[in-house]
């Protein structure tokens, strides 16, 4: 079981990835923007972050890049998961240090692969 952190400012979101999370059997801890998921990774040292990109007061490449630069957070995969579709932001949130890209709307299904892949095997 892994501990997975949510970052996304709609609470519908939240609410709705943390079910699919919690239905593959990880634990998950939530935050309602980028500068708070940023705190939460600091704090909690998840196994993996689910990140939005369009939020208040950091946005999700920030968190991101802020993520995987430092030093006590950057071995923990980020995953962006928005609703910013075009090639250019899928390139951007790559370079800021995300591990995968996710579109929304996205299936359960895309949502428990990328999981998989990117948690490490004992988690």
């Amino acid at each position: 079981m892994a501990r997975i952190l949510i970052v996304d400012d709609s609470p519908s979101q939240l609410m709705g990835i943390r079910r699919i999370v919690e239905k593959l059997g990880h634990d998950a801890i939530t935050a309602e923007d980028g500068a708070a998921g940023v705190d939460a990774a600091k704090r909690e040292l998840p196994d993996l972050v689910l990140m939005d990109v369009v939020m208040p007061n950091l946005n999700g490449f920030q968190a991101t890049r802020s993520i995987c630069r430092d030093e006590a957070t950057r071995h923990i995969p980020v995953v962006l998961v928005t609703t910013k579709d075009q090639d250019t932001d899928r390139v951007w949130g790559m370079r800021q240090g995300a591990k995968a890209y996710i579109t929304k709307p996205f299936t359960e299904s895309d949502l428990a692969e990328v999981i998989a892949q990117l948690l490490p095997a004992s988690a």
